[in-house]
């Protein structure tokens, strides 16, 4: 685990009220804390601002944190082309609006960083 990851983790639960930012689902072992900018890239101050983070259940964490999901700037979720309506289905994602409980203008920067860097539209990143 990475110093500072439990902060940021416990700042997230707090800031989401425990659950999804875009799903509302509530298992904690269920929920990572992801970061919109990548822990990689950000010095602590970023690392550890709750603006650049999302908690959310482990299938859209996965789909963030490799690139094929995003989010606009109002919060709206969308998704790459090779994550398609029978995948979304699969993963319980399709047939309904899937947006952020709630957006601060705190998000807004590393939201667009995001869509700038982390998001893929056309495919899923390598794996390995």
């Amino acid at each position: 685990q990475r110093i500072g990851q439990d902060v940021f983790r416990e700042a997230l639960i707090e800031y989401w009220e425990g659950r999804c930012a875009v799903t509302g689902f509530a298992v904690p072992a269920l929920l990572r804390a992801s970061h919109t900018k990548p822990w990689r890239g950000p010095g602590d101050r970023e690392r550890l601002d709750v603006h650049n983070g999302l908690l959310l259940a482990v299938h859209l964490d996965a789909l963030y944190d490799r690139g094929p999901t995003t989010l606009g700037d109002s919060g709206n979720v969308v998704f790459s082309a090779d994550v398609d309506g029978q995948a979304r289905a699969a993963l319980g994602l399709e047939g309904r609006e899937l947006r952020l409980r709630w957006l601060a203008p705190g998000h807004l920067g590393y939201l667009a960083y995001h869509r700038k860097h982390v998001f893929r539209k056309d495919a899923l990143p390598p794996q390995g």
